[in-house]
């Protein structure tokens, strides 16, 4: 049988079920887009009183006692007052711990001719603590009509005084340089030769303690005078310690030979040479 045909207009074929158009609700777009333009208006909101927050506890935070330089304690100086390191690092009580530049006051204690070194650190709460390595004094320098502390190196530390006056230490001689155009007072190799010497000595405490004066004035023949003995000991440019020695075990026997002595070199290994003080006057 055939089958009847379809109207013109036809019969709408049942809907795939596979394929569903989209309901799409244009309205609820724009409130979700609306509603995240507030949230991140409040977020901002949040962030500029959480930033303010912070900033007025930063200011809280610098201006308090605990971060402010309030006490500055001392260790290390025993030839200069810690009212004398103070007053080098004036300015600093009353600056902020952590802002302010220490190195600038560390540059300060570096200009007296007494610190060797300084360090300066800081202690919350509101405490700077220095510490001083102070140059040793081993010396007294003749140059010209004034006498001056110098340390290990031959430097100059102080001008020597009535406030020194406890200090037992031998003159040194022969140490003043020419005239210079930059004020220099010291000679360089004779200020490293008394560095050497003192080196040495140090190692020997019975012999630098006896040690009255020196003299470089001749870069290769040092002289030594010791205390209670008018001889001057001529040691050379080396083996100070040695000559010195040598001499304090032959001064009995030589003293038996020759009992005012004007000097005694011992450059020359085994072989003393004395001569005796009546020579010097006599000018022969």
């Amino acid at each position: 049988m055939a089958r009847p045909e379809q109207s013109r207009g036809g019969v709408p074929a049942p809907a795939d079920k596979r394929f569903r158009r989209a309901h799409v609700s244009p309205a609820r777009k724009r409130r979700r887009f609306e509603l995240s333009w507030t949230r991140a208006a409040q977020w901002a909101v949040v962030g500029v009183f959480v930033a303010y927050a912070c900033y007025r506890g930063a200011v809280a935070a610098f201006s308090t006692d605990a971060l402010t330089v309030t006490r500055i304690t001392v260790s290390g100086n025993t030839r200069m007052s810690s009212g004398e390191v103070i007053s080098l690092l004036d300015g600093l009580q009353g600056r902020n711990m952590v802002l302010v530049d220490l190195e600038s006051f560390r540059q300060r204690l570096l200009v007296s001719p007494w610190v060797a070194d300084a360090a300066i650190r800081r202690v919350l709460p509101g405490t700077v603590d220095v510490a001083i390595a102070e140059r040793e004094p081993v010396g007294v320098a003749r140059l010209g009509s004034g006498l001056y502390l110098i340390d290990h190196r031959g430097l100059v530390i102080d001008e020597f005084g009535p406030n020194y006056a406890q200090l037992d230490l031998p003159i040194v001689d022969g140490l003043a340089a020419e005239k210079r155009a930059d004020g220099t007072l010291i000679d360089e190799e004779r200020a490293a030769l008394v560095t050497r010497m003192l080196a040495a000595f140090s190692a020997r405490p019975d012999l630098a303690k006896r040690i009255s004066q020196i003299d470089v004035t001749d870069l290769r023949d040092a002289v030594v005078l010791l205390k209670g003995d008018t001889a001057l000991v001529r040691v050379g440019d080396d083996q100070f310690v040695e000559r010195l020695q040598s001499y304090l075990d032959l001064a009995p026997a030589l003293r038996e030979r020759v009992p005012d002595i004007d000097y005694v070199d011992l450059r020359f290994g085994e072989r003393v040479y004395v001569r005796p003080a009546e020579r010097r006057r006599s000018g022969s």
